[in-house]
């Protein structure tokens, strides 16, 4: 009669049973399942990615994923509904989806130093990256691109007010804006009296106060915000049904189609609220520009 394998030996064999019967059910069968109820019709289309043809049947993206609509410059295509903004890589990157992490709070750019003329390090802060977004976009649809606490040329309007004492008590000496690098003539000429500069690299400005100007901008402004900030994932894309909108006059302008057809090709290609309640109805950018390219090849 053998004698019996020692106890670690069948500790080892049980165990590589297990690893070959996991390996077989979640390795292999599990995926095939998978891949199998992905093709049932009516789910193969989302499983494969969504993708979305164009008038020669060619691939020209997906319709859960945005992308822009700009020329070799970043400068907007008049005669297509533009996207929201996106901070995944480049725009729209699916393998760089991300946010851009910056808060409320992030009012202040940062300047590029000259004394390092092979490094930039400039940066926009997120106040800035709105501000300036919203004049683009105020000047591209012919509306008033001002928001509160912005400047008329597109930055934060954020000052840094100096006091004769410690802290922030005593009066006060000397007032930068933060964001208006020399030599630009900043947005106020004074702040409580005393004359308001433009912003040098040698300004320390975390020890002066920070203020936020309102200004005179209206409460509701004209862009709506999701034409001046990105979204969670940079990939949506959808665009507010205001933000459609407020696009509509242009392209149809552009591409010589009656404002009603615009709006009525908006209307179709318009989403409205998962399961009737949730979120907002969105305006998928994509299709509904490949719609208008096929109305305007066929007026032509």
């Amino acid at each position: 009669m053998p004698s019996q394998l020692p106890s670690w030996v069948r500790q080892h064999i049980a165990a590589l049973r297990i690893l070959l019967v996991f390996t077989v059910v979640l390795g292999l069968a599990y995926p095939f399942a998978i891949l199998a109820v992905a093709q049932v019709p009516g789910l193969r289309d989302n499983a494969d990615g969504s993708f979305v043809t164009g008038a020669q049947g060619e691939r020209v993206g997906s319709s859960l994923i945005g992308q822009s609509f700009t020329d070799g410059d970043g400068n907007a295509l008049p005669w297509y509904f533009q996207s929201r903004p996106s901070a995944a890589g480049d725009g729209y990157d699916p393998t760089a989806t991300s946010a851009s992490n910056l808060g409320p709070e992030d009012v202040v750019d940062t300047l590029d130093d000259p004394a390092t003329p092979d490094e930039d390090e400039s940066r926009q802060s997120l106040l800035t990256q709105v501000c300036a977004r919203s004049a683009a976009v105020g000047e591209l649809e012919g509306v008033d691109g001002g928001r509160r606490y912005c400047t008329r040329s597109g930055v934060g309007a954020v000052l840094a007010v100096y006091h004769s004492g410690p802290g922030f008590s005593g009066g006060v000496t000397r007032v930068v804006s933060v964001n208006e690098p020399c030599p630009a003539t900043p947005f106020l000429a004074t702040y409580r009296g005393v004359r308001v500069e433009c912003r040098t690299v040698a300004d320390d400005i975390a020890v002066g106060e920070r203020v936020v100007i309102r200004g005179d901008a209206p409460r509701n402004p004209a862009v709506p915000a999701d034409a001046v900030t990105a979204s969670g994932s940079g990939l949506d894309p959808g665009i507010s049904v205001a933000y459609a909108e407020l696009q509509i006059p242009r392209v149809a302008r552009e591409r010589g189609l009656p404002v009603a057809q615009v709006r009525e090709l908006v209307d179709e290609h318009t989403t409205g609220r998962a399961l009737g309640f949730i979120g907002e109805p969105t305006v998928n950018v994509l299709e509904l520009n490949l719609a208008l390219d096929r109305v305007t090849v066929a007026r032509r």
